[in-house]
């Protein structure tokens, strides 16, 4: 990953995290208390966009800033069911049914590595709250590399799960699948 990719991702772990801490939440939830493994995990989903997606994401943490919104209160108010919907985009459905596609086929082929990870509608709840608090340019500039990565028979699921393997120090998902299998 180039240094510029590592700026933009920063910036936005730092923006995210800044606005995770601020969600108002009737219990303190158990994430707040491993924020580096939710940034690990955030920084392995932005290794698998485009730049160009990233820089379109990081926008729009500045701008949600500078009017005073808290896209991750957003986003859980939106999973819990406070909020209507924020958006309409049509991009919305198909980028979350892909990625239901590819998290189901990690279920099935590695279930050491997903044990314990959310169960299929909640994984498509928490993304489809998520991608509703992205602008129409970012949704789309996302669009493309699902769509790329599809028609390249790719699965970004998997790419997310490469990374952090790497970054966990095993040499690839399959070493990580088969020492988890023995844990």
């Amino acid at each position: 990953m180039d240094q510029a990719r590592k700026r933009i991702i920063a910036e936005i772990l730092d923006r995210e995290v800044d606005m995770f801490l601020r969600v108002p939440a009737r219990q303190e939830p158990s994430c707040r208390a491993h924020l580096d493994d939710m940034q690990l995990h955030r920084r392995g989903q932005f290794s698998v966009w485009s730049l160009s997606c990233c820089e379109s994401y990081l926008q729009d943490l500045r701008q949600a800033e500078e009017e005073g919104r808290n896209l991750m209160t957003i986003k859980y108010a939106r999973m819990e069911g406070l909020i209507p919907p924020v958006s309409q985009s049509k991009r919305i459905p198909e980028i979350v049914s892909r990625f239901v596609g590819w998290q189901r086929e990690m279920l099935s082929r590695y279930p050491n590595i997903m044990r314990g990870s959310r169960d299929i509608d909640d994984f498509a709840n928490y993304l489809r709250c998520e991608l509703e608090t992205y602008s129409d340019a970012t949704l789309e500039l996302l669009w493309k590399d699902v769509d790329s990565s599809s028609r390249e028979k790719q699965n970004m699921s998997k790419a997310i799960y490469e990374f952090l393997a790497l970054q966990s120090g095993y040499t690839n998902i399959d070493e990580m699948e088969k020492r988890l299998g023995k844990s």
